[in-house]
């Protein structure tokens, strides 16, 4: 073999003395084994380190390999005793066929340093098929003017086996009239001959049938077994003669199907129906031949591709047979030849990968090419880019070894993808590539950088433990644990953040996890640092900056400020009752712990004991009047209000408030306190005035009511005798109260007022004044 790389005259001379001293050394004639077929798998063939003289232990120490040619591994080494095994049942016909001997070659590589030893296993065949023969029964037509001592050739029997395994014996079941003979042919194998012993007599017997059986020479013997047929027809004293006894012909491979091969001609010298010859394959070269014949013409032709790699040659057996039933035979001779039709194949055993950057003179791989061809299509010529830091040196035997030429840098160069073309010498060349990756190692000089010098995260509180938050990524441009990164919390410098309770990472991958709720009104936002460590020596690490935003959820209900409604009885307000339209009776103050809308209020009035009365201002709490105040109004109101926020969904709390209508700020107002309760003896006298009270009040209420319906009509026709309505004159008093907020009291005060029905008075109890309203500006 010859490599295609351009070298120097010094190098070419060292590449020269080492193929000399390579071939040299392995040069030595092979070593044999011997061992039978069918052998169970770690059978013991041999001690190669005793027979190759091999130091014990060498064979670990310098990683002896076993590499058979093919992809197919039958044999196994044991390194640490030396001992060579079978790896699989080996079946002698599977592997050589016919062939003889059977020899399976393979090598013994020593990687450190390479060396190589060529050994050959030959596989003895053992008796483990019968004969058999193609058909079931075979016909005879056999006229009854046939002659005593006249032979008949019979169909032979197949067997896979070789030598004395294979069919050595045919016999005959008992009978008058015929034995059989066996006979040898030119490539070894027997086959039968019928020999009639005795003159039929078809009015005696038209038909016989014999048992024919095919009798192997192993130990012991197997056998197969056929019927024939014979049928007695009239005379018929001319059998067919071929014009050749022997045709030999040759046919390329790759010949089509259906390609003539060769036409046989035979001849009979009888005339009518015993004149006509029909051709037929009497015995071919194996049950599946690749040929079918023309019984009338006689021309052979392909049924199938040949495949010369396969079997490169068919012996046929032709039989010309006439309609008395006498025939003859002749022998076709078929030579396969060869054409350029198989690629060269290799096998790669890599060795070391990767390969440190500052590796010298380094083994990378051994392989080995074969080409199934023959002649110049089978020899082959290797090589690989010029343009690559590595040589090709043949060994022996279409072996080479792929060796760096000199330090590699990763930093410029981290694979190589290394193509190695094989080509073959015939016409037209086939060529086969296989590429093989190499790695280059690296040392430990980046750190690991993140994608991002910060992160910023959110997480909505009240959030379920152990929820993923974010993910920090960081990359290593070094490989393998050069490049494995651990992600890691950095301690804190905030003594107040507990971040071991709020936080974990998982140190693969870089996930965070939030241990526990969080919650925003306790802890808005935070930050920290993580880090990224490669595993490289020493490691190399970097860090970023995490922060961590808690955004606010809807989980706190409106707090009603003022007025508290914390009291076993709500608040009351004054409401004088000339208040105008839009008099400010009071402020509903609230507020809510959240942020954002979920924070931004609504006040809402739900309820009112005079509808219409007072009004809410929905976004700042303030209740007011919405009209006058007229005689019919109750003097108490209860008003409920609803304070709701702009959550999803809307969390909301309910405000009671009393509202007191007087006249003036001077009138007592308070109710009378309540009476105590009389001893139970009382009871009935207590009953009985309350029934006559109540007739008293409701005889006075219908009296009162009949004088007022008859002082209205008498008013009403004293009006209409008058011819219209009198108006007193003189002024009004001077001394009469201004309702309008513009008279005696010349500002509007609110005041905090407490009723109270225990203090024995009714006397009404001025607190002092919150705020003037003066001083409270517009809203």
């Amino acid at each position: 073999m010859e490599t295609t790389l351009a070298k120097t005259p010094q190098q070419r001379q060292v590449v020269f003395l080492t193929i000399l001293l390579l071939l040299w050394e392995y040069g030595t004639e092979a070593i044999r084994y011997s061992m039978p077929e069918e052998t169970e798998s770690g059978y013991l063939v041999a001690n190669l380190e005793k027979d190759l003289g091999l130091r014990v232990g060498e064979l670990v120490s310098r990683e002896a390999r076993i590499h058979h040619r093919g992809n197919r591994e039958l044999l196994q080494l044991d390194a640490e005793t030396g001992n060579l095994l079978v790896k699989e049942k080996l079946d002698r016909e599977e592997l050589c066929g016919v062939t003889e001997p059977c020899l399976l070659h393979f090598q013994l590589i020593l990687e450190n340093p390479v060396q190589f030893f060529q050994t050959d296993l030959q596989l003895t065949d053992i008796n483990d098929h019968s004969p058999e023969f193609p058909h079931r029964e075979m016909l005879l037509k056999i006229p009854e003017s046939v002659q005593p001592g006249t032979v008949f050739p019979l169909k032979a029997a197949q067997d896979s086996d070789i030598g004395s395994n294979a069919v050595q014996n045919y016999t005959v079941s008992s009978n008058l009239h015929f034995h059989v003979v066996t006979h040898r042919r030119a490539d070894g194998r027997k086959y039968p001959e019928l020999v009639l012993d005795r003159a039929l007599d078809r009015e005696e017997q038209p038909e016989l049938t014999l048992t024919l059986t095919a009798v192997d020479g192993g130990s012991p013997p197997r056998s197969g077994m056929t019927t024939v047929h014979i049928e007695v027809v009239d005379i018929n004293d001319n059998a067919p003669q071929f014009v050749q006894s022997l045709y030999e012909v040759q046919v390329p491979e790759n010949s089509p199907v259906d390609a003539l091969v060769v036409m046989v001609s035979a001849r009979d010298l009888d005339v009518g129906p015993y004149g006509n010859v029909v051709y037929s394959l009497f015995q071919g070269g194996g049950a599946s031949q690749p040929f079918v014949i023309d019984g009338v013409t006689g021309e052979i032709r392909l049924s199938k591709e040949l495949d010369f790699e396969v079997t490169n040659h068919y012996n046929i057996e032709i039989a010309a047979t006439d309609g008395g039933g006498l025939s003859g035979k002749c022998t076709v001779a078929v030579q396969v030849l060869d054409v350029n039709d198989n690629a060269p194949e290799l096998t790669i055993r890599k060795l070391t990968s990767p390969i440190p950057e500052n590796s010298l003179e380094t083994v990378v791989a051994v392989f080995s090419v074969f080409d199934l061809d023959s002649g110049d299509n089978g020899r082959m010529v290797c090589s690989m880019q010029n343009d690559l830091p590595f040589l090709l040196k043949p060994t022996f035997e279409n072996y080479y070894t792929l060796v760096t030429e000199g330090p590699l840098d990763r930093e410029s160069r981290a694979e190589y993808n290394i193509t190695i073309t094989v080509t073959d010498l015939g016409t037209p060349r086939l060529t086969a590539q296989h590429t093989i990756t190499v790695q280059v190692s690296d040392v430990n000089d980046n750190a690991p950088a993140f994608t991002q010098t910060s992160y910023t995260l959110f997480v909505q509180e009240n959030n379920s433990p152990a929820l993923h938050i974010g993910t920090i990524s960081a990359t290593d441009s070094d490989s393998g644990s050069n490049a494995h990164i651990t992600y890691s919390l950095l301690p804190t410098h905030d003594p107040q953040l507990a971040l071991s309770s709020l936080i974990s990472i998982n140190a693969d991958n870089g996930q965070l996890f939030a241990l526990r709720a969080l919650d925003y009104e306790a802890l808005q936002n935070f930050e920290f640092r993580v880090g990224a460590t490669d595993q490289g020596s020493p490691a190399l690490s970097s860090q970023a900056l995490v922060r961590v935003l808690v955004l606010d959820a809807n989980d706190n209900a409106p707090f009603v400020l003022y007025p508290l409604q914390n009291a076993s009885e709500p608040c009351t307000e004054l409401l004088p009752r000339v208040a105008e339209p839009g008099y400010l009776v009071t402020k509903v103050v609230a507020v809510d712990s959240d942020s954002g809308q979920n924070a931004w209020l609504s006040f809402q009035l739900l309820k009112a004991t005079e509808p219409g009365l007072f009004t809410v201002w929905a976004h700042n709490g303030e209740v007011r009047t919405s009209r006058l105040l007229s005689e019919r109004d109750a003097p108490k109101h209860r008003l409920l209000l609803l304070v709701k926020d702009n959550g999803d969904p809307p969390r909301s709390a309910s405000v009671t408030l009393q509202v007191l209508v007087v006249d003036g700020f001077s009138q007592s107002y308070l109710p009378l306190p309540e009476v105590a309760q009389e001893p139970a003896q009382e009871d009935e006298v207590l009953t009985f005035y309350l029934v006559i009270a109540l007739a008293s009040v409701s005889s006075l209420f219908l009296f009162s009511v009949l004088l007022f319906v008859g002082m209205r009509l008498c008013r009403r026709a004293r009006e209409a005798s008058l011819g219209g309505c009198s108006v007193p004159g003189g002024h009004f008093p001077g001394y009469l109260m201004d309702v309008s907020g513009a008279g005696t009291l010349s500002q509007n005060y609110q005041y905090e007022v407490c009723l109270t029905g225990d203090s024995g008075t009714t006397d009404f109890n001025f607190l002092k004044p919150i705020i003037p309203n003066s001083l409270i500006p517009d809203t």
